[in-house]
């Protein structure tokens, strides 16, 4: 069950929107400004699902999800990058370094919402 998401995006308006969304979903939601923050809090505390920002500075949202499926904590949870990139070469890139998937941006927060009702069915992950 999915109940607290880490939010990682270097927007603080995309962090707005992420927080507000899913707060009002039900879910708690742990905010980080960047990739290195992001690893950071994902390895001090554990998460039921990660959203990150692809083009961050520091680490890349790709980077992150290589540094955490490295670790046995995230090897099963659900990552989804946010990203304004649709092409077949970056979700091929996405889905090796381990992403469970992408939203693209824009964001829209009906969307967000359902996948993450959706990810958090017993039966997905």
């Amino acid at each position: 069950m999915i109940r607290h998401i880490l939010a990682i995006d270097d927007s603080a308006s995309m962090r707005q929107i992420l927080a507000a969304t899913l707060t009002t979903a039900g879910y708690e939601v742990t905010l980080a400004a960047d990739g290195d923050e992001g690893l950071e809090n994902a390895l001090a505390m554990s998460f039921d699902l990660v959203l990150t920002d692809q083009h961050m500075p520091g680490k890349t949202g790709l980077d992150l999800i290589t540094a955490l499926r490295g670790n046995p904590a995230y090897q099963a949870t659900p990552i989804l990058v946010l990203t304004t990139e649709s092409g077949e070469p970056f979700k091929a890139a996405a889905r090796a370094a381990g992403a469970t998937g992408w939203i693209e941006k824009p964001l829209d927060p009906d969307l967000l919402t359902e996948l993450v009702a959706a990810l958090a069915e017993p039966d997905q992950a």
